[in-house]
Parts: C-alpha cells; structure tokens; sequence
C-alpha cells in the first residue's frame, strides 16, 4: 500500500489516505487500494468498524486527481465513473462492516463522494465541502448526484452542485449531511468513540442492518419486505440468542459474531 495507511485498535480499524503533497486527492492507484483496504477488513470478523479520514489537517480528500483523465474520450469516462463506483463508492455503502468517514478537511469532488458513500460522517469545524465538477466542464460521476440528494434533499443538491458551492462543516450538519461536528484535534477521539459503541453491539445484525437501510434507496427494491426478511433471519443466529439471553439474565451480552 503506497498511497494509504491501516492501522487497528482492538475492534476498530482506521484507514489513512496518505498522499499530502496531493491533499489526499484519489486516483487510479489510492481507489484500488481503498478497495483492497476494505476488502481485507470487512473479511476480518475482529473488525466490528472502520473509520476512514485523511492524512495531515488540511484535507479529508481534495478530489479526484484531474490529471488522470484530462483527455479521456467520452468512452473512457463512462468507464472510469462505472469502475471508481463498482470498485470503491458502491461497495462502501454496501459493505457489512460499517463505514464512518472523520472528514478532517477540504470533501471535494469525489472525496465528498467518498464520505457520501459511507454510512455516516462525522466532520471537524475546519472541514469544507462541495462537488466543484462543473466548474471543469464536467458533473459528479461517483454517486455524487445521486447520495448528496438523498442526504440533503433535491433542492440543497441541485443547487450545490449547479453553484460548485462549498459549505462549512456547521451547515453540513444542518442540512444532514454530517451528523457532529468537532474540533479537529478531538475528530479521531470522538469518531473511535462512537465506533467503539458500534462494536459492543452485533456485527451480525448491524450487517443486516445496513442491508435493510440501503434497500429503500434501489430502485425496484421494496425496503420494507428486506426487512422483514433479514428480521425474521436475525431469529436464527447466535448473536441473537447470545443477546436475548443477556437480556433476560441481566447481563451483557458478549455477542459471537454468528
């Protein structure tokens, strides 16, 4: 891994991008190896959260880099949002271990995408951001216009990103697009804090979970029938007895992942 860093703490894994001289902008190699990262963590059964941020205190992810397909035809563009979504955007969101973005700066353009995808954000008072693409002749191509409209409302996403406007980290939050916001220093703290309450529950349930959210927002998926299923499959696992169990001794429930 050239371009990010893994480290974990007991059930906690945090994963750095770690291109500074970049702002943390993602490219060809960084997305492959995001998806690698997650991959390998999300099969990890010790691994009950993930948290993602970025290197240094000025950016989360500054963006794509723009190098990269300065002179793509109108083919290759096409390819290059179908596989960054396939690839990295997607499979976040769809991922069963949940995914918290410490946005620690500048969100922009496929960052802001990539803080989007996860399950929930949470930003520093320094944080900024926005989906400046056409102000490149261009329009968000990693879910941009599709998750910031669900997060935020037409309305807000429309004119976001017509504008390439940035907001602050406070009318992030406002608008829904953030869940907290704090000081920088204290971003990584509170997120593992949270990650931490995370992982006391069921990792089993929390996947169905995240399946069952997920489904309201496809098309030609009813929400509610996943829920009912992966309800009714919640009654034959272990965490549910391990918890059900605690429950009724009056314990805490010390779930086995099963």
């Amino acid at each position: 891994m050239e371009n990010i860093l893994i480290e974990k703490q007991d059930a906690i894994a945090i994963i750095t991008i770690n291109r500074p001289t970049k702002l943390n902008a993602l490219n060809k190699a960084t997305i492959q190896e995001l998806h690698d990262g997650f991959k390998a963590l999300n099969e990890d059964k010790s691994v009950k959260a993930i948290i993602i941020t970025g290197s240094g205190e000025k950016a989360f992810v500054a963006g794509a880099d723009i190098s990269e397909f300065a002179n793509f035809s109108i083919e290759e563009g096409g390819k290059l949002a179908s596989q960054g979504q396939k690839l990295l955007f997607d499979f976040v969101q769809n991922l069963s271990t949940p995914v918290i973005a410490a946005v620690n700066g500048f969100a922009l353009g496929g960052g802001l995408e990539l803080a989007m995808a996860c399950h929930f954000r949470i930003a520093s008072t320094n944080a900024k951001m926005g989906l400046p693409e056409v102000t490149l002749g261009v329009i968000p191509g990693y879910g941009g216009t599709q998750r910031l409209a669900q997060l935020v409302g037409k309305g807000r996403a429309m004119e976001l990103i017509m504008t390439a406007g940035m907001i602050d980290a406070e009318t992030a939050k406002n608008y829904g697009l953030v869940n907290h916001v704090v000081v920088q220093e204290e971003l990584l703290d509170f997120t593992k804090g949270i990650a931490s309450k995370i992982a006391n529950n069921s990792s089993v349930a929390i996947a169905k979970a995240i399946e069952a959210i997920n489904a309201n927002f496809e098309d030609g998926t009813n929400g509610y029938e996943v829920e009912i299923k992966n309800f009714g499959l919640s009654f034959g696992t272990e965490d549910f007895k391990e918890g059900t169990t605690a429950f009724l001794e009056k314990r805490k429930a010390i779930f086995p992942g099963k």
